[in-house]
């Protein structure tokens, strides 16, 4: 009989009362401007007492909600009529009336990632701690990564740590600095060099910064403002420029508390599906990469987020021929001194690309395609390969009638993974009568999971609305996978 995996019970489901501060933008000036003007009408006494009923009432859900009422008042001040001293108060309470809540995971908390928390300091023997990362959906449908963290103990027993109420988005660092060459090569791939690119990257140093360029787009606009293209070539610029991006969270904030919002042009309509990876370099220094979704409303674009201690973070965009489609994961080292990640360019099939460059992936190969009828819709991967001594375990996910979701799996070769030597021919977890109700019904999806005392742990989410745990026998399952019956490659490369 089939091995299946063992439902945890646990159930993690969104909390609306995780909210954060985001900035209530009007999008229309005329309207500021008469906020602005109602709220200069108070008398200092009158700004006093509102200031401090607003703070009563929100102080507490949220961490240094002062500081992001200031930077809101800064970012309207343009609109004030005078350039006459306000006092704090004011400052602060105009700030107050640009600034909403947002309950970022009010509409689902799913699609996890799990790694290993690079903390693993006071901990009893036996135990290991985790960070789970999660795509939290809430007003708007729009996406944003949010992080939980536990441990999984001697027993093998997953325990989540109850999360802190306070939640907040990072600083995003507007100096970060780019460089000339690598912005070029990727002007060169979205098709963005041309006379007036060209003109204005030769008044940029070989690496600058985001107000550098806007700087010198405003330079040359009189040199290039009445040619057609001028406006298409520099919201190019811009917005490339603006999808490479940094971001950082005060260390005394907990992991629990940290999120990943929408900044960038491409990520206007939300951050999707996170697969988190701890890559260990040829030198032996550790990164998280996590391959990302970023959705504007209307396309998808893959991204690449990473970090060392998940206090700096930094997004790049991914380029070259064969970034396409969702579903991007990356190898946990290099393969044969080269970068090496799993895809899904055409909807529907998973291929392997390789690379030298961790940001440009020119080529593919197709390893596997959908073969039994519970993913005949469509077959991808569940995060990164896990390597084991078998092999490299790749979690799965096959879409089959009623576009129903499951979990499977597949054994890539260790030294080359686009042979694949063993795979199940049914799924190791299908949504049951509990699982099977949610936003997108019948779907069990994960993002990622870890092995751990010779048991690997799945976590998943339920119809695109909860999250859960499973867990698998490692030495079983790596049984059943080579036993199972492979497709040949022959047959394969003839569709490739």
């Amino acid at each position: 009989m089939p091995i299946k995996a063992t439902r945890t019970g646990i159930v993690l489901r969104p909390d609306p009362a995780r909210v954060l501060y985001r900035p209530f933008d009007l999008g229309n000036s005329n309207r500021i401007l008469k906020i602005i003007a109602r709220v200069s009408s108070l008398t200092d006494d009158e700004v006093e007492v509102k200031l401090e009923e607003v703070i009563r009432e929100f102080g507490g859900r949220h961490y240094r909600l002062e500081r992001f009422f200031l930077n809101r008042f800064e970012q309207v001040k343009e609109h004030l009529l005078t350039d006459e001293p306000l006092l704090m108060e004011r400052k602060l309470l105009l700030g107050a009336y640009f600034t909403m809540e947002y309950s970022l995971e009010s509409a689902a908390l799913f699609n996890p990632s799990m790694i290993w928390h690079p903390d693993q300091t006071n901990l009893p023997a036996g135990y290991k701690r985790f960070i789970l990362s999660l795509r939290a959906t809430g007003e708007g449908h729009i996406s944003s990564i949010s992080f939980r963290t536990g441990y999984v103990d001697k027993e093998g027993d997953i325990v989540l740590q109850k999360p802190s109420r306070h939640v907040t988005s990072p600083e995003l660092i507007v100096s970060q600095q780019f460089k000339k060459d690598i912005f070029v090569k990727k002007l060169y791939e979205l098709r963005l060099i041309n006379s007036i690119s060209e003109g204005i990257l030769a008044g940029l140093s070989d690496e600058f910064t985001l107000p550098d360029l806007e700087a010198q787009v405003k330079r040359v606009m009189s040199q290039f403002r009445h040619n057609a293209e001028y406006d298409t070539i520099t919201s190019g610029l811009l917005a490339l420029a603006r999808s490479n991006y940094e971001m950082h969270f005060d260390d005394d904030q907990s992991l629990d508390e940290r999120c990943i919002f929408p900044y960038s042009p491409n990520e206007t309509n939300g951050i999707e599906d996170a697969r988190f990876v701890e890559f260990c370099d040829d030198d032996g220094k550790i990164t998280y990469y996590a391959t990302y979704t970023a959705y504007n409303g209307r396309v998808t674009f893959p991204q690449l987020l990473e970090t060392t201690d998940f206090t700096h973070f930094s997004a790049s965009t991914l380029n070259g021929a064969e970034v396409q489609n969702k579903g991007m994961a990356l190898f946990p080292r290099k393969i044969n001194g080269r970068y090496a990640t799993l895809s899904r360019q055409d909807g529907e099939n998973v291929y392997l690309m390789y690379s030298d460059d961790l940001y440009f992936w020119q080529t593919k190969e197709l390893i596997a395609k959908p073969t039994y009828p519970w993913e005949y819709v469509q077959l991808g991967n569940c995060g990164s390969p896990i390597e084991t001594e078998a092999g490299w375990l790749v979690l799965t996910h096959g879409v089959g009638p009623m576009r129903k979701y499951a979990i499977g799996a597949f054994l890539l070769d260790l030294n080359d993974p686009s042979k694949v030597i063993g795979r199940m021919s049914e799924p190791l977890l299908s949504p049951d009568a509990n699982e099977r109700e949610g936003y997108v019904p019948n779907v069990v999806y994960s993002c990622g999971g870890q092995v751990y005392q010779n048991k690997l742990i799945i976590p998943y989410a339920m119809s695109d609305y909860a999250s859960s745990f499973a867990t698998v026998n490692l030495d079983e399952l790596l049984a059943e996978l080579k036993a199972g019956q492979v497709v040949p490659q022959t047959v394969l490369n003839e569709v490739n």
